[in-house]
């Protein structure tokens, strides 16, 4: 069979990748469902392979790019894992204190493709910081699929502290102005929601297709949102009507934006689930929003 295209897979096969990449279902289990839609040329092996990550073919920022700086650092998180490695980014040039992104990975730690999107937070012109919420067990673990299998042995409000205190770490930096964002995506969504409620001080938040913090937290909520969801993201989306519903109520300033046709992980240019349009449009609207919240 030629080359398989993005248009030529079903809704349910990404549908059913998004049950398996959230451990919903297991990859025995994810095989023999997949196999239903191995016609017309296709096979599993085929759409497995175009369904799985591709990190070098997608890398946008390359970690030697002479316009940044990038090195691993540790810092504390005396409430979460204890010593946390993190991916430290800031542009090259210039002695200007800049306005600080934490960048807060997927359900299987931080891989290759949250660390493009750190440097190119970088290149935005901020100062980041992206953590690996897996330190503690021995940090990524090279695949997705181990990954997975390593945080869900974390548990998710001890990891919520790690990235709280990379906030603060950030905040103290001498490169950052003290103003400190963040910007996550699935699992990082949901920490963004929830460090929106936990920090009164945090100057923007950015949640793609993240879990909503539970209603009854809103009014504690001072930092302004920017939230992003994906047509198809069912699961994630269920939540939404009763999360804006309180924020309405509560007056919180928050700006939400749908993406027609795209699926939950649309920002990941490493798996077919990728929109170019929707993710150059939310990233931009992303960074615009950092540039207003976080001068």
């Amino acid at each position: 069979m030629d080359e398989i295209k993005k248009e030529d897979i079903k809704q349910e096969v990404f549908d059913l990748y998004d049950d398996y990449a959230h451990s919903r279902i297991n990859r025995r289990d994810f095989v023999q469902k997949l196999s239903v839609y191995a016609v017309g040329g296709l096979t599993v092996t085929s759409l497995m392979s175009f369904l799985m990550p591709d990190y070098q073919g997608a890398i946008q920022v390359e970690a030697g790019n002479p316009r940044i700086k990038s090195e691993y650092i540790y810092y504390q998180s005396p409430k979460g894992g204890g010593k946390i490695k993190a991916l430290l980014s800031m542009p090259a040039s210039g002695k200007k204190k800049l306005g600080g992104v934490v960048v807060v990975h997927e359900n299987r730690g931080l891989n290759p493709h949250i660390e493009d999107v750190a440097r190119r937070a970088a290149l935005a012109g901020f100062v980041s910081i992206a953590p690996d919420a897996l330190t503690p067990l021995g940090g990524y673990p090279g695949t997705d699929d181990e990954g997975r299998e390593l945080q869900s042995k974390r548990d998710r409000n001890e990891m919520l502290e790690d990235f709280i205190a990379a906030y603060d770490y950030l905040k103290d930096s001498k490169s950052c102005n003290g103003k400190v964002g963040v910007v996550g995506f699935c699992f990082g969504g949901w920490i963004a929601n929830m460090m929106a409620v936990r920090i009164p001080d945090l100057a923007a938040s950015v949640p793609f297709y993240g879990g909503q913090a539970p209603t009854e937290d809103v009014p504690k909520i001072q930092a302004p949102l920017l939230l992003h969801y994906a047509e198809h993201d069912e699961r994630v989306n269920a939540g939404w009507p009763e999360y804006e519903k309180a924020l309405k109520e509560h007056e919180k300033e928050y700006t939400a934006y749908l993406y027609p046709n795209t699926n939950h992980g649309f920002h990941n240019d490493t798996t077919p689930r990728y929109d170019k349009e929707a993710a150059t449009l939310a990233w931009s609207r992303t960074i615009d929003f950092f540039k207003e919240k976080l001068r």
